[in-house]
C-alpha cells in the first residue's frame, strides 16, 4: 500500500513537473512573439522617420548648391529659365530648358540664345528639342556644374525647391512639397506630370524643382491659370529618355 502511494505521488509531481514545463515554453513561446512584434514595430518607426528625414529640407544648403547650376535664358518673347544637367564627353555643358521657351526661335529657324548667371553671359546653341514633351535641349561651350538626376519618381508629399528666375529675377528660389503626379491635366492627356505648391511666376519655366538631396526631380512648366499653388512640371525621366543625356 505504501508503495502504491509513492508511486502515485511520484506520478502526480511528474504530471506537475511537466505542467510546469510547459508554462515555461508558453511563456518563452510568448515572450519572442512580443520581441519579434517590437522589432518588426521599431523597423516601422525608423523606417517611418527615414522618409520624413528625406522629405525634409536644409533649403540654403540645397539651393546653395544648385544655384550655380541655373541660368536666365533671354529670348525674344522675354526671359524664363535654363539648368545644366549634363557635362557631355566631347566638352562643354548641356542644359534644358521648356520647348516653349524657345519656340519663336525654333520656328523662325534660329538656334542660337543667351544665358546669363551672375551679370555674366553666355551663348547656347539649341540643339534638339522635343515639342510633345515641351522640352529643348542646349548646349554651351563652357564648363558649368551640372545638377545630378534624381534616380526614381518623385513621391508625393517630398519637400521639393524651386529655382529660376520668375519675371527675370535671377537665383530666386521657392519651396513647397509635392501635392500629387498627375496624368489628367486638360489637353495633355497621359502625359505625367508633378503637381507642386512651391510658388511659380512667369520666368520660373524651364528651371528646375529639386529634392532634399539635392537632386532634380522635374522641369518647371507651367501654372495654373487663375489658381495659386498649382504648379506643374516634367519629370527629369522625360528630359532623359527624350535626350539621353542622363
Amino acid at each position: 500500500m505504501v508503495l502504491l502511494v509513492l508511486v502515485l505521488a511520484q506520478a502526480a509531481y511528474l504530471v506537475y513537473l511537466n505542467g510546469q514545463v510547459t508554462d515555461a515554453d508558453h511563456r518563452i513561446a510568448t515572450a519572442a512573439s512580443q520581441d519579434a512584434r517590437a522589432a518588426d514595430d521599431l523597423k516601422k518607426r525608423i523606417g517611418a522617420l527615414e522618409q520624413q528625414a528625406a522629405r525634409s529640407m536644409d533649403v540654403t544648403a540645397v539651393s546653395t548648391a544648385v544655384l550655380p547650376s541655373v541660368f536666365r535664358i533671354d529670348v525674344p518673347e522675354g526671359t524664363a529659365t535654363a539648368f545644366a544637367i549634363n557635362r557631355p564627353a566631347g566638352g562643354g555643358t548641356d542644359l534644358l530648358t521648356n520647348f516653349h521657351v524657345v519656340e519663336g526661335l525654333w520656328k523662325v529657324g534660329r538656334r542660337d540664345a543667351a544665358i546669363e548667371h551672375d551679370d555674366q553671359r553666355f551663348s547656347v546653341h539649341i540643339v534638339r528639342v522635343d515639342e510633345n514633351s515641351d522640352l529643348a535641349l542646349l548646349h554651351a561651350d563652357q564648363k558649368f556644374p551640372a545638377v545630378t538626376r534624381a534616380p526614381k519618381q518623385v513621391e508625393v508629399g517630398t519637400a521639393v525647391l524651386l529655382i529660376g528666375a520668375p519675371l527675370g529675377l535671377t537665383q530666386s528660389v521657392t519651396s513647397g512639397v509635392v501635392s500629387a503626379i498627375r496624368n489628367d491635366i486638360p489637353g495633355d492627356a497621359g502625359k505625367t506630370f508633378i503637381q507642386f505648391d512651391a510658388a511659380i511666376n512667369p520666368g520660373n519655366s524651364g528651371g528646375p524643382v529639386v529634392n532634399a538631396e539635392k537632386q532634380v526631380v522635374g522641369v518647371a512648366a507651367a501654372k495654373a491659370n487663375g489658381a495659386e499653388g498649382i504648379g506643374l512640371a516634367i519629370p527629369i525621366s522625360v528630359a532623359c529618355q527624350s535626350f539621353g543625356i542622363c
